[in-house]
Parts: structure tokens; C-alpha cells; sequence
């Protein structure tokens, strides 16, 4: 069995579905609402144990309601907090996402300040216990700490290299791994083309670059040659999350010795198939039903 950590943050996603997505200010009736565990590299983590890979989730949280109800829902969906930190007297994160009819989303992230950014207590942790580290960007200290003591055991490192203030060029340095969604890697590179802002973001890494274009696919370069895995046609109904099931999905993939290309293409199969339902957790699909779904592609 593949064994995977995911460090980096859990919120508490508040998720209103509307017709269409405000473009000015106004009141607005939504058709439904929920309430979901979210976070780039939590819910990466409960893709990778619906996948049949063995997972820890490693982050920070409140000693609140909302941090107890994060830990318990990842427990509940075989993801393991052991590693986890929860901090006395501290509000956990949260997140306001609204999801037009057409799956498309807006989300607005509040980080809770009350959670130290110091990740010096990772050090107390064995990395030598995992196959593969996959982390986002959003705990930055978490990801540059977890990614330091993963590549001196000589374990395969994974970034989920999204949007942050923060320059994630020293992350991408300790990447085997860095999947960029579109905006992150223009944000890193201030290069509009995709193509031309991987090829930079590549002098920056022995390892592969890659970025997630949605339903255009996903980008990478192989040694130097630009390669392409198409997006897969879906009924969307929400897209919230898809990114973060994508790095979990690469992660179990590479961990079980998947070709890139082979890691890609199921990766893009098992977000393609998440996006058929609401919410960032509930549409994932497990190892059968992505290889039925991909079997309908041969």
C-alpha cells in the first residue's frame, strides 16, 4: 500500500450554490447551501485514501468546534491526524465558496491568524515512513520543513503550487514534484503563456513542472518537450476542489511507480469525476470507478 503525508491547512468550506455569480454588490438567494471539510492538501488527502493509499494528514488547527469537526470528518473518510497540531485557544480557518449553475466557483479564504506559521515541530517527525510528501502552499513553513526532511530520506516530494502571496520559488526547489494550477504559475513566473511560464518554472527544479488548465487539461514538460493530457468531458456540477483531488490523485499515482504520463491521465480522471457532484469531497471516486471511467477513453 502506497503511504502518503499531505501537510499544509484544513478549512471549514461554507458552500452556496446560486444561479449565476454576483457581479456587483447586492442581495443574493442561493438554491443550496453546505458545510464541508476544504483545504488544498486535507482534501488531497482524502483523495489519495479513497484511491486505497495509506494517509496523514499533517496541519494546524484550533481547539475549536471547527478544528474538531476537520479532524473528525478526515478520520471518518480514513484519513489519519495523528501529526496534526491543534493549538489551545485558537480559531481554525475557514472558507466562503459560492457555486454558480455551471459548477464554476469564487472562494473567499480566511487563514487563521491564531495558528503559529512555525514549523519547527515537524523536525520531531519521521519522513522516512512515507512513499511520497505531497504539500500545499498555503503553510509555507509547513511545506519548505516537511519537503527539507522528506528529501534527506530520499522521499518523492509532491507541491501543490497554487496561488499565494508568498514566493514559492525556494518550494519549487525542493519538488520532485510541482503541479501548478494556471494563476500560480503566472503569479510565479509573470509569464501569461503557460507553455513559456513552465519552461521558466523548470530552471528552478531538477524536478517535473507541471499546470492544470481546468477542462483544457493539464500541461508538464518531459525532459524539456512540452507533453499534454487532454481534460476529460463531464456533466460539471461543482469544481470546487478539483484542484486539490488532482495533487492527491498525482501523489497516489506516483507512489504506486505510475509513468507521468500514467499519473496524469488518471489524476485527471479521478478530478474530471469529482466535479459530477457538490462539494470538494463527496464526487471522488475510488481506484474502480476511475478505471471504468478511463476505460470509456481507450
Amino acid at each position: 500500500m502506497t503511504r502518503i503525508a499531505c501537510v499544509g491547512i484544513t478549512v471549514l468550506d461554507r458552500i452556496w450554490y446560486l444561479s449565476d455569480l454576483p457581479k456587483e454588490g447586492g442581495k443574493y438567494v442561493a438554491n443550496d447551501y453546505t458545510e464541508v471539510g476544504g483545504g488544498p492538501a486535507a482534501t488531497a488527502a482524502v483523495a489519495a485514501a479513497k484511491l486505497g493509499a495509506d494517509v496523514d494528514f499533517i496541519g494546524r488547527v484550533g481547539d475549536d468546534d471547527t478544528g474538531s469537526r476537520m479532524l473528525a470528518e478526515l478520520e471518518s473518510l480514513g484519513v489519519k491526524t495523528r501529526y496534526t497540531r491543534v493549538f489551545e485557544g485558537a480559531r481554525s480557518s475557514h472558507s466562503a465558496v459560492l457555486v454558480d449553475a455551471s459548477g464554476e466557483r469564487i472562494i473567499a479564504n480566511y487563514p487563521s491568524p491564531d495558528l503559529p506559521i512555525s514549523a519547527d515541530w515537524l523536525q520531531g517527525i519521521d519522513f522516512s515512513q512515507w512513499d511520497v510528501v505531497l504539500a500545499d502552499v498555503r503553510w509555507h513553513d509547513g511545506a519548505k520543513q516537511a519537503f527539507t526532511l522528506a528529501r534527506q530520506q530520499g522521499v518523492t516530494t509532491v507541491l501543490d503550487a497554487d496561488v499565494t502571496p508568498q514566493d514559492i520559488a525556494e518550494l519549487v526547489a525542493l519538488s520532485d514534484h510541482a503541479a501548478f494550477s494556471a494563476p500560480g504559475l503566472q503569479r510565479l513566473t509573470n509569464i501569461d503563456d503557460p507553455q513559456q511560464a513552465l519552461k521558466k518554472a523548470q530552471t528552478l527544479t531538477n524536478g517535473h513542472v507541471y499546470v492544470t488548465r481546468g477542462k483544457e487539461g493539464c500541461d508538464w514538460l518531459d525532459n524539456g518537450r512540452l507533453s499534454h493530457q487532454p481534460g476529460f468531458y463531464i456533466e460539471v456540477v461543482d469544481t470546487t476542489g478539483a484542484g486539490d483531488v488532482f495533487h492527491g490523485a498525482l501523489a497516489a499515482g506516483l507512489g504506486q511507480n505510475a509513468s507521468v504520463s500514467d499519473a496524469v491521465r488518471f489524476a485527471s480522471a479521478v478530478a474530471a469525476l469529482k466535479c459530477t457532484r457538490p462539494g470538494g469531497r463527496a464526487g471522488i471516486p475510488d481506484c474502480d470507478q476511475t478505471r471504468s471511467f478511463l476505460s470509456l477513453f481507450v
